[in-house]
């Protein structure tokens, strides 16, 4: 199963070529109405071709290009594997699809860049953040949302104690043991033993461990803002704290061993500890947004935000979520031009706007119209 992750989103957020072909549906889990998903498919990808032989394309070269689908549309297992949505990415050099954990409209855009706005929801609104599941025998590392999880391999961090212990000292003269404990098919957690080891040995040891933990995260997590949880039993979470450098770990844990649990039961136990992490960064954005209202520093017409986003002025945008706007951005002429129905070569305004605002270092937070700042659809602060 192909899951967006924050690597794919910044990907697709960059990408600008001649022909770039979104498509998102509706599909479903289980049942007879999961071969829906290859009909629609099929008619949106003649909608396709017939906007690409609108715009000058020879059917030939439009069969080319939408060739990459053919095998989809004939993959049952693929059909059979499906969540609540699908969103399809294609162009010259990428074919990526992924699976998401909730629904669309079908939809369907071709331009110079990708259509990116109904994957934040996912991507933003339901909130990122990592958990480590941590013990002894096993470290796994976990990307999540509130509806999705994914576990990352990671190959610069040892993922056991004795992993770790391999790069020790080699005069500490560390052994393992490894027994199993009776009547179970598990294995006892590991003992190390030395010349004359103790509580005190044990605990250098595992802080070690930890240090070489959060070494090894930090090519994940150095350009992060998100919050990290914590799940281990509570005296190894006590030390991994001790050497912890990574500025957003999350004050809650999940106590327990993890050694038996799913990445979507970790999921599940994480999510209601970092929720208001993500409320409290809507309602701090809003906060701060607030004193700047009638000082020059805000906008609120889609004909302005969009230029400013290009010349990276944009701090923070507020979107209320469902807007669409078609039109063109002339970027010689720094204008814009507003249609009230999709023409050939139009842009949806709302989704350049956010692009360009998270690409040049901004914020944006999809919230209720009632709560844009100022009225209307949108809200933006200027850093300058």
């Amino acid at each position: 199963m192909s899951l967006l992750s924050q690597d794919d989103f910044k990907m697709l957020m960059k990408t600008s070529d001649q022909l770039c072909l979104s498509i998102y549906m509706r599909t479903y889990r289980a049942g007879k109405a999961t071969q829906q998903g290859r009909i629609r498919l099929k008619n949106l990808l003649q909608e396709a071709e017939k906007k690409l032989m609108q715009d000058g394309m020879r059917r030939p070269e439009a069969q080319l290009f939408l060739a990459p689908f053919e095998e989809l549309i004939l993959n049952n297992q693929f059909w059979q594997n499906q969540r609540d949505g699908l969103a399809i990415f294609l162009s010259k050099d990428i074919f990526n699809y992924y699976f998401l954990p909730f629904e669309f409209d079908d939809f369907l855009f071709i331009g110079q860049h990708f259509h990116v706005k109904p994957l934040l929801p996912f991507i933003l609104g339901d909130g990122r953040f990592y958990v480590l599941a941590l013990s002894q025998n096993a470290v796994r590392v976990f990307e999540c949302s509130r509806a999705n999880v994914r576990e990352i391999e990671m190959k610069n961090i040892p993922h056991s104690l004795a992993e770790a212990m391999q790069y020790d000292d080699p005069q500490r003269q560390l052994q393992q043991h490894s027994n199993m404990l009776p009547g179970t098919n598990s294995k006892a957690a590991a003992v190390f033993h030395g010349q004359g080891i103790g509580p005190d040995d044990q605990k250098n040891n595992i802080l070690r461990f930890c240090r070489l933990l959060d070494h090894g995260l930090q090519d994940l997590l150095h350009s992060e803002k998100v919050p990290l949880v914590l799940m281990g039993v509570e005296f190894l979470l006590a030390i991994y704290k001790e050497a912890n450098t990574y500025a957003y770990l999350a004050a809650e844990v999940i106590p327990g061993n993890p050694e038996e649990l799913s990445g979507e039961d970790i999921q599940t136990l994480a999510w209601p500890l970092v929720e208001h992490y993500f409320h409290k960064a809507e309602q701090e954005a809003l906060t701060y947004y607030g004193p700047f209202q009638g000082t020059g520093r805000t906008i609120k017409e889609i004909a302005d935000v969009v230029p400013a986003s290009y010349n990276g002025q944009v701090e923070l945008l507020f979107l209320a979520d469902g807007e669409q706007q078609w039109g063109l951005y002339d970027f010689a002429q720094n204008k814009v031009q507003i249609h009230a129905q999709p023409e050939s070569g139009d842009d949806e305004l709302y989704d350049l706007a956010i692009r360009q605002t998270i690409l040049n270092g901004g914020s944006v937070y999809i919230i209720d119209q009632i709560n844009i700042p100022e009225g209307g659809n949108m809200a933006a602060l200027l850093r300058y």
